[in-house]
């Protein structure tokens, strides 16, 4: 979701961040396509709240990043998922599903 269209919470942002680096390293821009492309663009991810919650996920420790050229021969900051990352992407994972679940229970609810 866009600004206009709704923000997606922090943490739900920094999961799906995660999510997509633990498939490869990637640079700031190719994160931000990736996770619209995924989503079917569902997910429009501003450049604004992309790189504070990259900056983010770097000071907790569950990314590291490094200086590379990218596809276009141009210089990119590339972020990886560290071992303490993959084990964070697994807790927060098990807490979305069973957060998501129970909202699903409370929007089938039928009074």
């Amino acid at each position: 979701m866009d600004e206009q269209g709704g923000e997606l919470l922090r943490g739900t942002l920094d999961l799906l961040v995660l999510r997509v680096l633990a498939e490869a390293p990637m640079h700031g821009w190719g994160i931000g396509e990736r996770l619209t492309a995924l989503s079917d663009e569902v997910f429009l991810v501003q450049q604004g709240s992309l790189y504070p919650a990259l900056q983010r996920l770097r000071r907790q420790g569950w990314v590291q990043a490094e200086w590379r050229r990218s596809e276009n021969n141009r210089r990119a900051r590339y972020y990886a998922l560290t071992p303490a990352g993959r084990r964070r992407l697994g807790i927060e994972v098990e807490a979305w599903r069973r957060a998501s679940g129970a909202v699903e229970r409370i929007l089938a609810w039928d009074p």
